[in-house]
């Protein structure tokens, strides 16, 4: 009997393995979309290790849409805003559903918190729900800081390591804190200045305005600034003393990204990446003082171009000396280990993950 049928059996037990392995690795497939100021992102990721954080990206879609601006502009988003969205999201749903055969429970929909101030984004929920059976979950402002740490730090790393990130209007991040009974504390850090009101502020200190777009002014006005940055980001720091124990800092953000970009000039594979602070001055003087450099280099590198696309030279000359005033303030720096997060469009879905794995304490 067994003879007769062995064919037919081995064909089924190879099956059966085969579909086993397959259902397997979707158990650490996750698809993330998040509905941004100026963009739709779709990410997929299959995660290997979350206590590291160590994934793969298996896609990536960016879908500009101006959507913050209407809402800034009307209070609401506009139907054609709405459509878009829709659009975009069941398209992207179906595709990564299809060529990845993601479980319903790993696909999560987030919009930025911008989004809660639109007076009918009730509409775009609905619509959301009716047309894919998911819940859109907007971001709480206060909770942003939370994600990006939990995110953008590997969670083996949560009790010794903090993060800042440089953004346009301000630099935020934390750091996490063990209690006891197994208790977690996030503490916030946040700075007034980012990328762009940084480049303002600088900007309204030039008092004869036919020289407001005179860059030997702006880099005259931007150091004497400095002054100023500094001694905001000595406050936000003298009040967390903390952050003396940690030995691990985590950047993520445009000004990093640039910096990472422009200076290393390599298409780096790892999620974290190791920079010192030689570095960053060293980059600094290629920024204020050697700019065509960087404007060659747009020409062959097309992750620089867009970093170029993205900041004029006042930008990321604001940017660097972010960058570079927090390393500088840090007490003890040559002592700590410094990484960029490259992958800073993820870090929100890595929170997620992390939230419902129970490999990782999450009890804040």
């Amino acid at each position: 009997m067994f003879t007769k049928n062995k064919p037919q059996i081995l064909f089924f037990i190879l099956f059966s393995l085969l579909f086993s392995i397959n259902t397997f690795s979707q158990k650490n497939i996750y698809a993330g979309i998040e509905i941004g100021r100026r963009a739709i992102k779709v990410s997929v990721l299959e995660m290997n290790n979350i206590k590291k954080a160590e994934y793969d990206i298996l896609y990536f879609s960016n879908n500009r849409l101006s959507l913050a601006d209407h809402i800034s502009a009307n209070g609401e988003l506009t139907q054609d805003d709405i459509n878009k969205s829709i659009n975009i999201i069941v398209d992207q749903l179906q595709k990564i559903k299809t060529e990845f055969k993601i479980r319903e429970d790993h696909i999560f929909i987030v919009a930025a918190p911008v989004f809660s101030s639109a007076r009918n984004v009730d509409v775009l929920k609905n619509k959301i729900s009716t047309l894919t059976d998911k819940n859109l979950d907007i971001m709480n402002v206060s909770e942003e800081a939370k994600v990006l740490v939990k995110g953008g730090i590997p969670p083996a790393n949560y009790s010794s390591a903090l993060l800042l990130d440089i953004g346009a209007q301000s630099t935020k991040g934390g750091y996490i804190d063990e209690l006891e009974d197994n208790k977690l504390e996030f503490i916030p850090l946040e700075l007034d200045f980012g990328t762009m009101t940084l480049t303002d502020a600088v900007q309204k200190t030039v008092v004869n305005q036919s020289q407001v777009n005179d860059l030997s002014t702006f880099q005259e006005k931007s150091f004497d600034y400095n002054t100023v940055l500094r001694k905001k980001i000595k406050e936000m720091l003298d009040a967390n003393p903390l952050l003396l124990k940690k030995d691990k800092i985590y950047l993520s953000g445009g000004a990093v990204w640039a910096f990472a970009t422009l200076y290393y000039n390599e298409n780096v594979k790892d999620h974290y990446i190791p920079l010192t602070l030689e570095d960053v001055i060293n980059y600094d003087a290629i920024v204020k003082n050697n700019f065509n450099k960087l404007n060659s280099l747009s020409k062959t590198n097309k992750e620089a171009a867009r970093v170029l696309s993205t900041y004029d030279q006042k930008y990321l000359i604001s940017a660097n000396n972010i960058l570079l005033s927090c390393l500088e303030s840090i007490p003890s720096l040559e002592t700590k280990e410094v990484y960029f997060v490259k992958e800073g469009q993820v870090t929100w879905l890595i929170s997620y993950i992390a939230d419902r794995s129970k490999k990782v304490n999450t009890n804040f």
